[in-house]
C-alpha cells in the first residue's frame, strides 16, 4: 500500500479529511527537521505536537527549523 492510499484510508477510519499534497510536504519538512537535529524519534512526536496546535504548517515549519540547530536548519524548498 502507497503512503497516500494508507493516509486515506487512517483519515477515513478517523472521521477526518486526509492531508492534502502541501500538507504532506509540510509535514515532511517538520518532521526532517526534527529527525535531523535531534534523535529520530523526535519526527513523530514533533508531527504529533504539530497537529495539536492551532498553528500553520508553515509557521510551524519555521517554529521547528528555530529549535534546530543552525547546521541542521532545513532549507526552505519543497519535497513530496
Amino acid at each position: 500500500m502507497r503512503r497516500d492510499e494508507w493516509l486515506a484510508e487512517f483519515a477515513e477510519k478517523l472521521g477526518i479529511d486526509p492531508p492534502t499534497k502541501d500538507e504532506v510536504v509540510a509535514l515532511l519538512d517538520i518532521a526532517a527537521t526534527a529527525a535531523h537535529s535531534s534523535e529520530r524519534t523526535a519526527a513523530p512526536i514533533a508531527c504529533w505536537l504539530a497537529g495539536r496546535s492551532d498553528r500553520g504548517l508553515e509557521e510551524l515549519k519555521g517554529l521547528a527549523n528555530s529549535v534546530a540547530p543552525e547546521g541542521e536548519r532545513q532549507p526552505d524548498d519543497q519535497r513530496a
